[in-house]
């Protein structure tokens, strides 16, 4: 038995994932064990979570292997500081000591931090190094249901690389072209992100949820102005107009002048229209860059499958025009394709390159079990736990618990459902979700300003059932991982007036756009996941009786958790986020709890208590 363990840490996203004998067994991300959102630290109670879910201690394990090059990584900072010089020198001066300190003697640092979990650790030889996108690269292919694929990986920056080109063959990746920091699509939009007023590295779909109430005005500035674009889909960003390179802001004054207006302060300014133009040019700029990107290497390669990872793989609204576009014929997105991913990525890449084994594609979706990869809880821990909590619970069997819910649920209630293991990567995929009735015209609103405490115009995801996704989309593939967006099928779409076209911005949320109003866009479109009897056999039954019930094969499936925190992980997380919103019941395993009938002293307003993400 060989047994990898992959770890990503010490910049946003940490986790860890563990292989044995090439299958990958728990992976998970360090934010939902600490309750600090993006947690970038070394990733302690994933590892521990890990071990503990094998019964393996660290000794055991064969091989650690963290996801990219520290010293790679540390002369690019050189490079860029000498590049830029003297500008930047106070970024320079602050990234200096914790580098000297504890990054470029990261494989030290690690060792120590290692040996907490088990004092017999001792071979520090065990621990390897893999390269940021070849992380990213394997994360996306290796696990696919393709024998060959193009891997497209885009993202902030690695160590040099911001957007690599490879090509996957049965179990070997060949990298075959990169575009190299500063130039970063990633930052490009964590650029605007900034300018917007929402926190980079965390408010990026914010923007792409903006987009769609706004129009792309600005959209040949960005191509023409902001970058140099080639026919091919390469680039080059003008430096003049950023300050990621040299300073502590994403952008500069300049840049603020380009385009009119200061960056908005989001505790003094109100998103207006302008806000909204801007979040429309820049996401129209990324798919057509992303469009002419794919095309060329479609063109070049003539391989008919493409895999996708990289933060910038996060925009499902992009990888839904590659499959409108047809461009290839199967797309695959790593769920985690962010860098906790790249724990994942580390470890197979050292499975498949360093060891050489060899690779069988699964025969099912993929090799991700639907991504539930993290901790689970019996019944017997979940009923100790509630009792503990002076929680007030009944408990079903599960036929009786569907009916149950979704009853409810058809009722307009709105239920946290917190079922069997916890998904890896940034969405709820009905492990750890909200859920509700998507045949709801208030029902967006309310979860956004009731429940989750968030912005208004954010949009919500239906899940349905994969064999009935063509009748309510215009789309007819797997999404299990609502990484792609489609639009809501014409026949059920609701036309708008007039009156209803000549509406701006955030007054377009109140138009009801289609007979699943809560999970339509103002612009008809939905971010889709596809529910798998295989990989969830729980969550399909409960869309099933919910189709039963309504003839709606959907339900509105937003993440468990409210704004500035991370997904629920544990019961006890689940309890107090029920107990902190305006949540109807909560669903754990086969107990349903009743906001009505629990003890109010249990009550805790949650609204004030959490900053804006």
């Amino acid at each position: 038995m060989k047994s990898i363990l992959g770890i990503s840490a010490f910049y946003h996203d940490s986790a860890a994932a563990l292989l044995i004998d090439g299958k990958i067994i728990s992976a998970a991300q360090e934010e939902r064990f600490t309750r600090k959102k993006h947690d970038a630290g070394y990733p302690y109670n994933a590892v521990e979570f890990i071990l503990k879910n094998s019964n393996i201690k660290l000794s055991e394990i064969d091989h650690v292997v963290f996801f990219e090059k520290p010293f790679l990584k540390f002369e690019r900072l050189l490079e860029t500081y000498l590049a830029f010089a003297p500008k930047g020198f106070l970024s320079f001066s602050k990234s200096m000591p914790i580098w000297l300190r504890e990054k470029l003697f990261q494989k030290k640092f690690l060792f120590e931090k290692l040996q907490k979990h088990d004092r017999n650790f001792n071979d520090i030889s065990k621990i390897k190094f893999s390269e940021h996108h070849y992380s990213h690269a394997a994360s996306a292919f290796f696990p696919s249901p393709f024998r060959e694929a193009v891997i497209l990986t885009l993202d902030g920056v690695g160590e040099w690389a911001t957007t690599t080109l490879g090509i996957g063959k049965e179990n070997k990746i060949e990298m075959i072209k990169e575009i190299n920091f500063p130039h970063s699509l990633g930052l490009l939009y964590s650029a605007f992100t900034y300018y917007t007023g929402f926190k980079v590295n965390s408010g990026e779909y914010k923007v792409m949820g903006l987009a769609p109430y706004g129009v792309p005005k600005y959209k040949n500035l960005i191509l023409k102005e902001l970058m140099d674009l080639k026919e091919d889909g390469s680039f080059r960003l003008r430096m003049k107009y950023f300050n990621y390179a040299t300073g502590l802001s994403m952008t500069n004054d300049k840049f603020s002048k380009l385009f009119g207006q200061k960056r908005r302060d989001p505790k003094k300014d109100l998103l207006t229209q302008f806000h909204m133009d801007i979040a429309a040019s820049v996401q129209s700029a990324i798919e057509e860059i992303i469009l002419k990107l794919t095309s060329s290497i479609a063109k070049e390669t003539n391989i008919s499958n493409l895999c996708l990872a990289g933060g910038v793989a996060l925009n499902c609204v992009a990888n839904g025009k590659i499959l409108k576009n047809k461009i290839f014929k199967e797309i695959w997105i790593q769920p985690a394709a962010g860098d906790a991913g790249g724990s994942l990525g580390a470890a197979l890449a050292f499975w498949h390159k360093e060891l050489k084994k060899n690779r069988k594609p699964s025969s099912n979706l993929d090799d991700m079990n639907g991504s539930y990869l993290g901790p689970s809880f019996s019944d017997e821990q979940i009923e100790r736990t509630l009792k503990a909590l002076g929680a007030k619970y009944e408990k079903f069997d599960e036929e009786k618990l569907l009916d149950e819910v979704s009853k409810e649920l058809s009722n307009e209630k709105t239920a946290g459902w917190f079922q069997g293991r916890m998904e890896f990567g940034p969405r709820a995929l009905g492990a750890r979700s909200i859920i509700a009735d998507p045949r709801s015209d208030k029902m967006q609103k309310e979860l956004n300003l009731k429940v989750k405490f968030r912005e208004s115009f954010r949009p919500f995801a239906p899940s349905i059932l994969r064999e009935d996704v063509y009748e309510w989309f215009d789309i007819d593939t797997d999404s299990p991982y609502m990484l792609l967006v489609a639009d809501v099928k014409k026949n059920i779409q609701i036309p708008m007036s007039e009156k209803d076209q000549n509406l701006f911005g955030i007054e377009k949320l109140n138009v009801k756009r289609s007979t699943i109003p809560a999970v339509t866009h103002v612009d008809y479109s939905s971010r889709i996941q596809t529910v798998h009897k295989e990989t969830n056999p729980k969550y399909y039954k409960l869309l099933k009786k919910f189709k039963e019930i309504t003839n709606f094969p959907i339900l509105v499936n937003t993440s468990f958790n409210i704004r500035g925190e991370p997904i629920v992980c544990t019961v006890q997380d689940a309890f107090k986020c029920f107990m902190g919103t305006n949540l109807d019941i909560l669903v754990c395993g086969n107990f349903i709890l009743k906001k009505d009938k629990q003890n109010k002293d249990l009550l805790n307003n949650y609204k004030n208590k959490i900053d804006l993400d």
